[in-house]
C-alpha cells in the first residue's frame, strides 16, 4: 500500500502562506546560522570549515514543536519533502542524509515523519577552502492538522576555526543514520511479482526476536510502500510480503533500483533492491 499523507489535509500552497514563513536573509556569526521560526516549528543551518580536500560537513537542524510532524526524504502523494538548495558559486551540494525516521500511523495518519527535533546531514564540496560566506535555502514541510510549506534563507559567515559544539551536533546527526548493509543485518533476498502487486523480501536481523521489524520500501520518486501482507520472524530471519499500491503508467521495473528501509529495535539499515 502506498503510503499517503494527511488524507483529511489541505497543502497551503498559496503565495500568501509561503511568504508568511519566509524569514529576511540573516547572516551569522562563526557557521550557525539564526533560527528561523514557523507556526509549526523552526530550522537552522550550521556548517563546518572544509577540509584540505574542500570537504564540508553540515546539517539542516528541524525542530517541529509539539503535535507537529516534517518529512522524511520520500513522503509519499502530498507531502513536502526537504529541500536544500546551495547558491554559493564556489560551494557545491554533494549528498542530503536522513537520519532514521518514524512510521508514524494512527486512523488519520500514515507517515513516514520525524515528530521530534532532528538534524539532516549534509555533504559539501569547497571549490576553495576560503569560502568566505555559505549561502543557502530550504524548503520544508511542517504538518499538524494542515501543512504548512516552510522556506528560509540562511547566509553563513565561515569561519576557519571548527566549533565544538557544531561538531557534536554533526555527529549526533550522523550516528543516527541508518546503517550499511552487513553480514548479520542485511536483506539477502527480493522479487517482484510478474503483476507488480507483490514485493517477497528476505532480510537477516542483527538478534533473534519475536517482532516484525518494519520496513519501508521507496520505489519510484513519490511512492513509498509499508504494508505488509505476510510475515515471517524465526529468530534471526525474516521473510515479508509488501504491498506494492499504483505505480506509475507502464512502468518498466527492469533496471531499477529501489530501496528497503528494515527497522528492527533501535538498528535500522538501509539497502539498495536492484531489479535486472
Amino acid at each position: 500500500m502506498q503510503t499517503i499523507s494527511f488524507a483529511a489535509c489541505q497543502i497551503l500552497v498559496a503565495a500568501v502562506s509561503i511568504v508568511g514563513t519566509l524569514p529576511f536573509l540573516q547572516p551569522a556569526h562563526a557557521a550557525t546560522s539564526a533560527w528561523a521560526d514557523n507556526e509549526g516549528g523552526r530550522m537552522r543551518l550550521i556548517a563546518l570549515p572544509p577540509d584540505v580536500d574542500g570537504k564540508m560537513r553540515a546539517g539542516l537542524q528541524i525542530e517541529p514543536k509539539p503535535g507537529w510532524i516534517t518529512y522524511w526524504r520520500e513522503p509519499g502523494n502530498s507531502g513536502i519533502p526537504p529541500q536544500i538548495t546551495v547558491s554559493s558559486a564556489n560551494v557545491s551540494l554533494d549528498h542530503v542524509s536522513y537520519p532514521i525516521p518514524k512510521h508514524i500511523v494512527t486512523e488519520k495518519v500514515n507517515e513516514v515523519a520525524y515528530d521530534a527535533p532532528v538534524t539532516l546531514p549534509i555533504q559539501l564540496t569547497a571549490k576553495d577552502i576560503a569560502v568566505g560566506n555559505l549561502d543557502a535555502s530550504a524548503f520544508i514541510g511542517i504538518c499538524k492538522d494542515i501543512c504548512i510549506p516552510f522556506q528560509a534563507e540562511f547566509s553563513l559567515t565561515m569561519d576557519a576555526q571548527t566549533n565544538p559544539e557544531e561538531t557534536a551536533i554533526l555527529d549526533a546527526a550522523e550516528a543516527a543514520l541508518p546503517e550499511s548493509p552487513s553480514s548479520d543485518f542485511s536483506v539477502t533476498g527480493h522479487e517482484l511479482s510478474v503483476d507488480l502487486r507483490e514485493l517477497s523480501l528476505q532480510i537477516t536481523l542483527p538478534d533473534a526476536g519475536e517482532t516484525a521489524p518494519q520496513v519501508i520500501v521507496t520505489g519510484p520518486n513519490g511512492y513509498v510502500f509499508t504494508r505488509q501482507l505476510t510475515s515471517m520472524r524465526d529468530g534471526t530471519s525474516f521473510a515479508a510480503t509488501i504491498s506494492i499500491g499504483k505505480l506509475p503508467k507502464n512502468y518498466d521495473v527492469r533496471g531499477k533500483t529501489w530501496s528497503a528501509l528494515v527497522i528492527d529495535g533501535a538498528r535500522a539499515i538501509e539497502a539498495p533492491l536492484a531489479f535486472e
